[in-house]
């Protein structure tokens, strides 16, 4: 028990700070449009059209790609900062070993956020909070 509680502290704290280290690397957060309203219907359909290529149409990963489906990229470790930073300035790899993640070209911070939120609503069909 001890031991879970002293994996969430520091994790909590990474969370907390992703802002500033972002900002630390010159990046800012690219931020969906004021009153955007995320939808996961529209999001499956990015999905589908940006990133099941690699994260597996089921987001259960690929041989090109990790799994979102998977307790790494729960939102207490992974925010939905997270997924905008990666969209816009690419991932060294650091979890997986299938390669560091390049920019995805042509999708909107709004685009993210529709997509987020489709990963999100898996995520907690399969006790992923």
């Amino acid at each position: 028990m001890r031991r879970t509680r002293l994996f969430w502290i520091p994790a909590s704290l990474l969370v907390a700070l992703l802002p500033s280290l972002a900002l630390a690397q010159g990046w800012s957060i690219p931020k969906p449009g004021p009153g955007l309203m995320p939808n996961p219907v529209m999001g499956k359909a990015l999905f589908a059209n940006h990133c099941a290529g690699c994260h597996g149409g089921d987001l259960k990963g690929s041989e090109k790609g990790p799994p979102l489906l998977h307790k790494i990229y729960e939102p207490s470790h992974h925010a939905d900062a997270a997924f905008q930073l990666a969209v816009a300035n690419g991932v060294r790899a650091h979890h997986w070993k299938f390669g560091d993640m390049a920019p995805v070209k042509g999708v909107t911070p709004d685009d993210v956020a529709h997509v987020t939120a489709y990963v999100r609503a898996e995520q907690r069909k399969v006790g992923i909070q």
